[in-house]
């Protein structure tokens, strides 16, 4: 559906490592108490799901050439992990982690893939495709930023002006169908569904500062500056509440918010789970020094426990006794933003290794995201964690 509820992966233990900067994971799905497909329970990967676990050291680069070779069959990025199907965030994360690594070629096969089996007539993408047709149309806002932001970023590295102009075009819809403005600001929709009723149903890690900056410079709409200050603001008035964000929450018209427990309203405990956890990494990768101020400002809740839970209350108790590839990768962002670069580092080969040991597909995509997003400029982002970069 177009919000989605990521799937925790449930280990016993993380093995202490070297500081080193490498990579970081996790599993995606969508909630159940919206249409669409049901999603998946928290808990391990299915045993022979995915390429089985060798968890060595890997650079930035060999994260993304394993992904690319491993989760993406002719253009489509495949949940092995989670029946086969795909997901239009699958393929935006594919777009990013192919143009990212300067894969021309893979780049073109996922870009023609998705636009020829999840473009709809609007020029959003379908959220989900499975058994060789789409099964739920509804776009997914961060899906399509993300797509959006690979293509401006293929379009320059890859000279290709057809990339550019789809990205251009993306983003405009983006802007017209999944924004609305408010008292605190213009802020993304999780999807064209959000729009129909106020409060707004606001998923705080779905905003990603840098694709608002790669897409205001390529179309010069000012909108994209509007969802840059409106989600920080959003962002802000969260953590004014609580030392950590929420996976999901509402905003009203006059600017106020609330943390809430599902995308409706619904569902489990309000929680900083496995979407609010992505929202410090966004921040951390941010040109904007506000926004990597914003990631600071989680890292003395994150780092008051050595073992980190994949959920929590919003005051950093645990939920759960699951442990996460994602949990330590925010963290990692977190420490970043702050410069501590050595326990940083430790906290993404850490995540690195546990991801490699129960391989997915959303594991996998994030395991060449997060040193991308925390060590690199090759998304175009201002990385905080450079000491020791993989590349």
């Amino acid at each position: 559906m177009s919000a989605k509820k990521t799937i925790g992966i449930a280990v016993t233990a993380v093995a202490a490592v070297a500081a080193t900067a490498v990579i970081a994971s996790l599993a995606t799905g969508f909630p159940a108490d919206l249409p669409g497909p049901p999603a998946a329970s928290p808990g391990t990967v299915e045993a022979g799901s995915g390429p089985q676990p060798t968890a060595t050291d890997r650079s930035a680069t060999q994260a993304a050439e394993a992904f690319l070779s491993d989760w993406v069959d002719d253009g489509r990025v495949v949940r092995r992990d989670q029946g086969d199907d795909t997901v239009s965030e699958g393929q935006a994360y594919g777009l990013l982690i192919a143009a990212g690594v300067g894969d021309e070629q893979a780049f073109t096969g996922i870009w023609d893939w998705t636009e020829a089996n999840l473009q709809r007539p609007d020029g959003l993408l379908a959220w989900r495709w499975s058994d060789g047709k789409v099964v739920d149309e509804e776009p997914a806002s961060d899906g399509d930023l993300d797509a959006a932001r690979a293509l401006v970023i293929a379009g320059k590295r890859f000279d290709e002006p057809r990339f550019t102009d789809a990205g251009v075009k993306l983003a405009g819809v983006i802007a017209d169908r999944m924004t609305v403005e408010t008292a605190a600001g213009r802020i993304l929709l999780p999807g064209t569904w959000a729009a129909a009723t106020e409060p707004y149903a606001y998923n705080p890690s779905y905003a990603s500062p840098v694709a608002f900056s790669v897409l205001g410079a390529a179309t010069g709409d000012p909108r994209w500056a509007e969802l840059q200050a409106g989600s920080a603001a959003v962002t802000s008035a969260l953590l004014d509440e609580s030392p950590l964000p929420p996976d999901w929450a509402q905003v009203h018209a006059d600017g106020s918010v609330d943390a809430m427990p599902g995308a409706a309203g619904t569902g489990q405990s309000v929680r900083y789970g496995y979407d609010a956890a992505r929202l410090p990494i966004r921040y951390a990768e941010s040109c904007v020094p506000a926004d990597q101020a914003t990631a600071a400002r989680l890292v003395s809740t994150l780092a008051r426990s050595k073992e980190l839970r994949a959920e929590t209350d919003l005051g950093g108790s645990p939920l759960t006794s699951d442990q996460h590839p994602l949990a330590l990768e925010a963290r990692a962002a977190a420490r970043a933003a702050v410069g501590n670069l050595p326990e940083a580092a430790d906290d993404l080969r850490a995540a690195d290794e546990l991801a490699q040991e129960v391989p997915s597909y959303f594991g996998a995509a994030w395991a060449a995201l997060a040193p991308m997003m925390l060590t690199t400029d090759d998304l175009d982002g201002c990385p905080p964690l450079t000491n020791g970069a993989s590349s």
